[in-house]
């Protein structure tokens, strides 16, 4: 089943490993969609780093950007994923239970999201480089991080206990993603 603690150890744990050497193991499952949708936002993070790199060129900048859209779509597909296997486990739903506007698979998406700025914020608290006010203000970023993580978990864990006794629902939202298609998006099939 939904297992909060462990996910959210697996995030910081790879994310942790990936920043050593970026090697990874296989895992099958629900835990296993989860490591493959926490690279994708793990390797989105430090596409986007290389974006924002004001010596870039003009064409590692367009790298880049089709790796972001890559990334993106799929970390998408990876969220529908996880949502459609978590209501496979969930079995049957109450639909007159009220619906959940945001899906499991979307707060396992921000939980990853938020491992990755709390690591990323734990080293700027501890970079040597950095002035002491520089550091002190990231504390402070990292104990408002840490409150996010663990209400975002708290209500995670709320939803799954509802979802599970039927007093609440959710649905699969699919994100129609359209820039990377080349039958929607305008600017690749006005050039076909």
């Amino acid at each position: 089943m939904l297992d909060t603690v462990s996910l959210t150890e697996m995030h910081d744990e790879k994310t942790d490993a990936w920043h050593r050497d970026g090697r990874d193991t296989e895992t099958d499952g629900l835990m296993g969609l989860a490591v493959a949708q926490h690279r994708a936002n793990f390797d989105l993070w430090h596409e986007e780093d290389k974006a924002r790199d004001p010596d870039a060129s003009d064409a590692e900048i367009v790298k880049v950007k089709h790796a972001i859209d890559v990334l993106n779509q799929c970390r998408n597909d990876l969220v529908q994923q996880i949502d459609e296997l978590l209501l496979a486990m969930a079995g049957e739903q109450n639909t007159a239970a009220p619906l959940h506007s945001e899906t499991p698979g979307m707060m396992i998406d921000r939980l990853s999201i938020l491992a990755l700025k709390i690591y990323h914020t734990r080293e700027e608290a501890h970079r040597d480089s950095a002035t002491e006010a520089h550091r002190r203000k990231n504390v402070a970023r990292l104990d408002v991080l840490n409150e996010q993580r663990a209400d975002l978990v708290e209500c995670l864990d709320a939803l799954w206990k509802e979802v599970i006794a039927g007093t609440r629902r959710f649905k699969l939202y699919r994100q129609m993603k359209m820039y990377n298609d080349p039958e929607l998006n305008p600017a690749i099939y006005k050039k076909a």
